[in-house]
C-alpha cells in the first residue's frame, strides 16, 4: 500500500476544526528529552501481557503512544515537522515483531498528522494482530456541534484505515470544567452516538482521558456507577512523583492513587500516560541516579519509572512516546518480562520523588498543548531548558562563587541555542493564553517571567 503523509484536504479539515494552526501546535512532534532512558539492555524474554476484563483482549504492558513520531527534519537537521514514515514503520515493525500491540494516537497529534501516520504503518500488518486507540478530540468550540464531531470521528476511521476502533477516548476531559464536558459530548448527543457505535462493533471499548479538574473526573465515575454509561477504560497520568504525593491544592491534578483507586474498586482497566512525566523522569537529579545504579548497574534510569507505572495488576497498558529506536528497545526490556516494584524499591522511590521535587523544577511534561502562543515564544523549550539546567547544576546564583563564570554562560549560551531570541521568556506579555490549556495546571507567564528575571540578571553580571 503506498505509505501517505497528510494530505492537503486533512490540514485544512483539521484547521477549520481548530485542531492545528499555522505553525507549531497541539501534539507538535517534538520528541520529550528522554536521554536518561538509553541502555544497552535488550529484551531478554517475553513481553507481559495484560487482559482486558471487559473484552478478553490480551494487550501489551508497553503500549505505543503516537504523539512524538520522528519527522524529517530530525533527520536532515530542518525544522521540517513533515512525519518520517519509513522511520516509523521501522519502529512499528520492531515493536510488533516484539510483542507491543497497543498504539494510541488522536487527530490532534503531531498536527493532525499522526492518524494517517500510524494507519500506514499498521495497515501492512493484519489487522488481528494490533488493537488500535484514538480520541474525539473535539476541543474548540466550532467542533461540538454533532455533525462536526462526527465527522471527526469518521475521519479518524479513514485516516487509520480501518472500519473499527478497538480503544476510543472522550478526549482530555476535565479542563474547563463539567460544563465543556457536556457541551462536547452530552448535550450534543455524541456520547449517545458514540454508545451506539459501540453495540454495532464500529468501537469496541469506549472510555476517557482525565486532566483537570477532580470533579469532572468524580463526575464521570458516577455517570458509570448509575448506569448512565459503561466506561470500558479510562487513561490517567501515573507515575512515582504523582503518586501519594503532598501537592500544592491549586494543581489541578490530584494523587495519582486516587485516580488509579477509583478504578481498581470499580474494576475498571487503567491506561497510564506519562509515567516519565514528558521525559522528566528519564532525565532526574546525579543524586538519584547514582542511587538508582547503585540497585540497579544495568537498568536506565526511566526503566525505575516504567516499572513503577507498570507494577499495578489494574493496568492494561503503559504508552511510551517511543521517537527513536534506542528508546523502543529499552522499553521492550524492561517489559520483556516486567519486573514489579518490590516494597524496597517503591520505599526508595518515594525518596527519590522527594528528592526531585526539592529542585524545584518547573512540572512541565512537554506536551504542547500550551501552544501556540499568539506572540511566538516557545514555552515547551524555554521551560524544558530552564529545567535542564536546575538539574544539571548550571543555575548560577553567586557572582563569587568559584563556578559561577562557567555556569552563566552554560545557561544563557545554552538558552539561546535551544530558543531563538524572538521566542524566549522576554517576550510574554501574560495574556494568559497558554495556562487553561495546560494538564499540569502550571501558571505558565509566572513561570515565563521567572525564567526572563533570572535571564536579565544573568547578563547584567557580565562576569
Amino acid at each position: 500500500m503506498k505509505e501517505q503523509n497528510i494530505d492537503p484536504s486533512r490540514r485544512r479539515f483539521l484547521r477549520n476544526l481548530g485542531i492545528i494552526t499555522v505553525g507549531t501546535s497541539v501534539g507538535a512532534c517534538k520528541p520529550a528529552d528522554n536521554s536518561g532512558q538509553t541502555s544497552t539492555a535488550s529484551a531478554t524474554g517475553t513481553m507481559t501481557y495484560r487482559t482486558n476484563p471487559n473484552t478478553g483482549d490480551t494487550v501489551s504492558i508497553l503500549g505505543y503512544g503516537c504523539m512524538r513520531f520522528p519527522t524529517l527534519g530530525m533527520a536532515n537537521g530542518t525544522d521540517d515537522q513533515t512525519l518520517d514514515q519509513e522511520a516509523i514503520n521501522k519502529l512499528v515493525d520492531r515493536a510488533l515483531e516484539a510483542g507491543v500491540n497497543y498504539f494510541d494516537t488522536s487527530p490532534a497529534y503531531c498536527m493532525g498528522q499522526s492518524e494517517a501516520a500510524i494507519g500506514t504503518a499498521l495497515a501492512r500488518h493484519p489487522r488481528d494482530k494490533y488493537f488500535i486507540a484514538t480520541k474525539l478530540s473535539n476541543f474548540a468550540p466550532q467542533t461540538w456541534p454533532r455533525e462536526k464531531s462526527i465527522e471527526m470521528f469518521e475521519n479518524s476511521l479513514r485516516y487509520l484505515q480501518t472500519d473499527y476502533v478497538d480503544y476510543l477516548l472522550l478526549h482530555a476531559i476535565g479542563g474547563g470544567g463539567w460544563d465543556v464536558v457536556r457541551q462536547r459530548y452530552i448535550d450534543n448527543g455524541i456520547l449517545d452516538y458514540l454508545k451506539d457505535l459501540r453495540s454495532k462493533g464500529t468501537i469496541r471499548n469506549l472510555g476517557f482521558s482525565f486532566h483537570g479538574d477532580i470533579d469532572v473526573y468524580d463526575k464521570a465515575l458516577a455517570m458509570h456507577d448509575n448506569g448512565e454509561v459503561h466506561w470500558d477504560f479510562v487513561q490517567i497520568q501515573l507515575n512515582y512523583m504523582d503518586w501519594n504525593c503532598d501537592k500544592d491544592p491549586a494543581n489541578r491534578n490530584v494523587d495519582a492513587e486516587y485516580l488509579y483507586g477509583e478504578l481498581e474498586k470499580r474494576g475498571i482497566p487503567a491506561v497510564i500516560m506519562e509515567p516519565l512525566l514528558g521525559g522528566r523522569l528519564a532525565n532526574v537529579p546525579i543524586a538519584v541516579v547514582d542511587q538508582m545504579k547503585e540497585r540497579r548497574p544495568d537498568a536506565s534510569t526511566a526503566s525505575w519509572a516504567f516499572r513503577f507505572a507498570g507494577t499495578p495488576g489494574g493496568i492494561l497498558t503503559v504508552l511510551s512516546g517511543m521517537t527513536y529506536m534506542d528508546h523502543l528497545d529499552d522499553n521492550l526490556a524492561t517489559y520483556s518480562p516486567l519486573e514489579p516494584i518490590s516494597g524496597d524499591e517503591d520505599a526508595f522511590l518515594k525518596r527519590a520523588a522527594a528528592e526531585i521535587r526539592s529542585n524545584n523544577t518547573v512540572p512541565c511534561n512537554y506536551c504542547n498543548y500550551c501552544m501556540p502562543c499568539p506572540y511566538g515564544l516557545d514555552i515547551p523549550a524555554i521551560l524544558t531548558h530552564y529545567n535542564r539546567c536546575i538539574i544539571d547544576g548550571n543555575t548560577a546564583s553567586d557572582p563569587t562563587d568559584p563556578d559561577y563564570a562557567r555556569q552563566r554562560r552554560a545557561f544563557l549560551y545554552g538558552y539561546d541555542r535551544s530558543v531563538p531570541k524572538l521566542r524566549q521568556a522576554d517576550r510574554c506579555i501574560s495574556c494568559g493564553t497558554c495556562s487553561p490549556h495546560c494538564p499540569q495546571g502550571i501558571d505558565i507567564p509566572a513561570e515565563l517571567h521567572k525564567v526572563n528575571r533570572y535571564v536579565q540578571k544573568l547578563k547584567e553580571n557580565d562576569a
